[in-house]
């Protein structure tokens, strides 16, 4: 919505109640691999590359954290995939979404499936895989979920996410792209245009500076064709 003096902008709670983001079908039905998957959005399969570490060293402990898992199916998988090769391995998941229609329920302690807002969510330790599959399109302050979930990435970790820099703005609604994807190279953080993903190694520090306005949930569709939110901020 667009008044005279601008977008109508939501704080995050407000925004989390809005109906673009509580989206139903994003993110909702993708497993580990295949046509709808983890591994075609992400260019890996999360389990894979968790298992090569467990079999490269057996007794080292391993964890993934999947933010906005949607329906969790792919996490989900991975559990039942972990309890077939790897039963004694010490294994974390967790799976982060704030609508919490998950497609079962956990069958080890290994895995969470936690129905919550990642803005004040945060981990007991940090995992060596982080991901978010499309949720960062439904965030209001992105900037600060980026710099948690690159906290939360063990070193030596993998912390990959997809990310539009357009639905990150100025003030008067201008992109702050350049802007933005200046700061995550300098910081080190890798980003994949052509899949709009970004992605870097783990024990990355980074601090935004602008201050977080609000976010529009009445910005349009993004990339992917489905309404997006767009977060505005004051440099």
């Amino acid at each position: 919505m667009t008044t005279e003096s601008g977008p109508r902008l939501l704080e995050d709670s407000a925004l989390e109640r809005s109906p673009v983001v509580a989206n139903n079908a994003m993110n909702r039905d993708r497993l580990l691999s295949g046509v709808n998957s983890y591994a075609r959005e992400l260019g890996f399969d999360p389990y894979e590359w968790l298992a090569d570490r467990l079999r490269a060293e057996p007794a080292m402990p391993v964890g993934w954290i999947d933010v906005c898992c949607g329906a969790g199916r792919a996490i989900l998988e991975a559990e039942r995939r972990f309890g077939a090769e790897f039963p004694d391995s010490d294994v974390t998941l967790r799976g982060i979404d704030l609508v919490g229609h998950f497609a079962g329920a956990p069958a080890t302690p290994r895995l969470r499936l936690i129905t919550t807002t990642a803005r004040t969510w945060s981990p007991e330790h940090p995992a060596d895989l982080v991901t978010c599959v499309h949720g960062l399109h439904y965030i209001g302050d992105k900037l600060a979920l980026i710099a948690a979930m690159l906290r939360w990435t063990a070193p030596g970790g993998r912390f990959v996410a997809h990310f539009d820099p357009h639905t990150v703005r100025h003030r008067d609604g201008s992109s702050a792209a350049r802007a933005i994807l200046a700061r995550l190279r300098a910081a080190g953080v890798t980003y994949d245009g052509r899949h709009h993903r970004i992605s870097a190694p783990g024990a990355v520090t980074l601090e935004f500076s602008p201050g977080y306005l609000g976010a529009d949930d009445h910005a349009g569709p993004g990339y992917t064709g489905q309404p997006a939110v767009a977060s505005y901020y004051d440099w």
